[in-house]
């Protein structure tokens, strides 16, 4: 598999609820399991049947490798609810904070929009943005990680 493809999946994985996530291709299987946080990818040969019929395969031979890991630092301030996430009161206004904003506790970082409301979401802890989860007018999902504050 692309190691691009593999970052891919990582990031998705790590920004997202889902705790597993499991392709199998033609070439072999991969998997990647987040445990307290941090993704870790497994990959596997194909199955003897799908060997047979390749026998080129890059991963006829390998056995499970833990393949990288994912280390996230900082406090991920989480969605609260189901909704579309916005980073400004506007859409021609300017975003409320930017990676390398510092902010305080209680400070509004987004505007998550559900049913015709819209719902000011608050940092529960001072610091600094060093990351921005999602993207503006995107759907989120209760519990999904917004932003990092170090």
């Amino acid at each position: 598999m692309d190691l691009r493809k593999l970052k891919t999946l990582i990031d998705l994985v790590s920004e997202s609820n889902v705790s597993e996530l499991e392709i199998t291709e033609a070439e072999g299987k991969v998997r990647i399991v987040k445990s307290s946080g941090a993704p870790v990818i497994m990959q596997q040969a194909a199955a003897p049947a799908a060997v047979a019929s390749t026998p080129n395969a890059p991963f006829q031979n390998a056995p499970p490798v833990a393949v990288a890991e994912v280390v996230v630092t900082g406090h991920a301030v989480k969605s609260p609810m189901v909704g579309t996430f916005y980073r400004s009161s506007s859409p021609g206004a300017k975003s409320f904070v930017e990676v390398g904003s510092v902010v305080r506790e209680g400070e509004t970082l987004c505007i998550i929009e559900a049913m015709k409301i819209l719902n000011e979401i608050e940092a529960d802890k001072s610091g600094t943005i060093t990351k921005i989860l999602s993207e503006n007018g995107q759907a989120v999902e209760y519990g999904q990680p917004l932003f990092m504050i170090d």
